[in-house]
């Protein structure tokens, strides 16, 4: 198997591809537009932040697996990756605690003004009664925007901290919120109202895009800190930008619009250069720690492609088809039982959406469940199970 690593990895995650049996490719310095010429014969594709465009994916002939060394896989175009049939797969939960560690020390750094603290001293100057008008932690109340594995790790080191905890998530229900011990918003405009802090922890989706809108920006209490280490598209940038530059504001960001895909690039964001926002470069996930373990989960996900021929934490498989109905076949465990009941649907194009086959112990009858787009008629329904020495029953249930 060939893999293509087009983004950096540590030397341990080659080497144990290769020791798994792949033929390894690694390009650490590739850039998007450069992918589509060196993809050639790879059967794996791995980046990090490298954009894997659709040309790229075009040009790969042989390509079947997309490896997002991280868990967001937004750079991947992923509706060219649907029509070639490609798996993308992800490492989620790898870096959670990198990020969530960020997110923390961005909170100290605005709140202390650490960075202007140090270059002070280094441009020899003692100002101790300026920086001594920091307002503290302890006691204020956090709001976190996303309580998935990194959310999760925040409210932990939060609380540590002394800080009170509110989350909000679409899918957070008040007995989470009570294991997790917060107290749940039921928006994230309430969250911008109660908090001082409000931090942002959500995969960059269609419903996440500009989540912290213009309103919620302008919902926050004043000199309230906003946190973003997730993507910066998920705060409306703009009205962020005119919170800060007003002084109502402050914030501390890991993530900017117009960051440079080659990591060495000249950089310009006006949000980034005002005096009340801390920045760093998109570094939350980049620990050593978190490396190996994002590289560990890269190696472990080729080898049970190359060993089995599926995917750990496959992220572009359809969450929902267009079945309607579900046929249930139980039926003996022999050849061309199921080519007949296909070929049966075949002839009123029918198309199957998902099919499943279990065998039963001893290897003699299976049952195999049928998702379908359409209804079969009551002829070939009754044409199928009239095949006594293949179908045991057949049952079709309305979805």
């Amino acid at each position: 198997m060939n893999i293509l690593i087009a983004d950096t990895l540590p030397e341990h995650a080659v080497k144990g591809l290769e020791a798994a049996g792949a033929s390894v490719d690694y390009r650490p310095k590739t850039k998007a537009e450069e992918l589509a010429g060196v993809i050639g014969a790879a059967d794996v594709l791995v980046v990090r932040s490298t954009e894997v465009p659709a040309a790229a994916i075009a040009a790969g002939a042989k390509l079947s697996l997309i490896i997002r060394a991280g868990a967001g896989v937004n750079n991947i175009d992923m509706k060219a990756a649907n029509a070639r049939g490609i798996y993308v797969s992800n490492c989620p939960g790898k870096n959670s605690v990198a990020v969530a560690e960020l997110t923390m020390g961005l909170l100290l750094t605005v709140d202390r003004r650490i960075p202007d603290n140090v270059a002070d001293l280094r441009a020899g100057k003692w100002n101790k009664s300026g920086y001594s008008k920091a307002d503290g932690v302890l006691g204020r109340t956090m709001g976190i925007v996303g309580v998935g594995q990194i959310g999760k790790e925040v409210v932990l080191r939060a609380k540590a901290f002394g800080l009170k905890v509110k989350a909000w998530s679409r899918s957070l229900t008040d007995e989470q919120a009570a294991l997790l011990g917060v107290e749940r918003a039921e928006s994230v405009l309430e969250l911008a109202k109660e908090c001082d802090i409000l931090s942002v922890h959500l995969a960059l989706k269609p419903e996440t895009k500009k989540i912290v809108s213009k309103e919620v920006i302008a919902a926050m209490k004043p000199n309230a800190i906003l946190l973003n280490t997730s993507r910066w598209e998920t705060v409306d940038e703009e009205a962020l930008y005119e919170a800060v530059k007003e002084g109502r504001l402050r914030a501390g960001l890991d993530v900017f619009s117009g960051e440079p895909e080659d990591k060495s690039s000249p950089f310009t964001n006006r949000l980034a250069s005002l005096p009340n926002v801390y920045g760093t470069h998109h570094i939350g996930a980049s620990t050593e720690q978190a490396q190996y373990a994002i590289a560990d989960e890269v190696t472990a996900i080729v080898k049970q492609y190359i060993a089995r021929g599926t995917v750990r934490n496959w992220v572009n498989r359809a969450r929902t088809t267009a079945a309607s109905y579900q046929l249930v076949l139980r039926h003996y465990d022999k050849p061309g039982v199921l080519a007949n009941v296909f070929n049966a649907l075949k002839t009123e194009n029918i198309n199957i959406q998902d099919v499943e086959n279990i065998i039963f112990d001893g290897s003699e009858t299976a049952v195999c469940t049928l998702k379908l787009a359409a209804r079969p008629s009551d002829y070939t329904l009754q044409s199928i199970a009239a095949r006594s020495s293949e179908i045991i029953q057949a049952n079709l249930v309305a979805l």
